[in-house]
């Protein structure tokens, strides 16, 4: 592999690393289990179990990152869940 070759491959890395934020989800004592569930299942597009997991992370332990992914990516889903009554943020 040429010495350019490799510095374009580690900044495509670099790039991917970079973009990367989270969707941080947080708890609360307004909302059921069941409603948090039906939220990550249709705005974040989790699988029941995966959803299911990522509720109860929230309740034990406070928080969760529900997914990863760029600013961009996460902004609608972050605005989405707020709309339905939900605490989160992108970082």
């Amino acid at each position: 592999m040429s010495e350019e070759t490799e510095i374009q491959e580690k900044k495509k890395i670099l790039e991917k690393t970079v973009n990367r934020h989270g969707l941080i989800l947080y708890n609360d004592d307004v909302n059921t289990f069941d409603h948090v569930i039906s939220c990550l299942m249709r705005i974040c597009s989790h699988e029941l179990i995966q959803a299911e997991q990522c509720a109860w992370l929230v309740h034990q332990r406070g928080r969760c990152k529900v997914k990863n992914g760029s600013i961009k990516e996460l902004r609608a889903m972050c605005e989405a869940l707020l709309e339905n009554g939900l605490t989160a943020q992108i970082e």
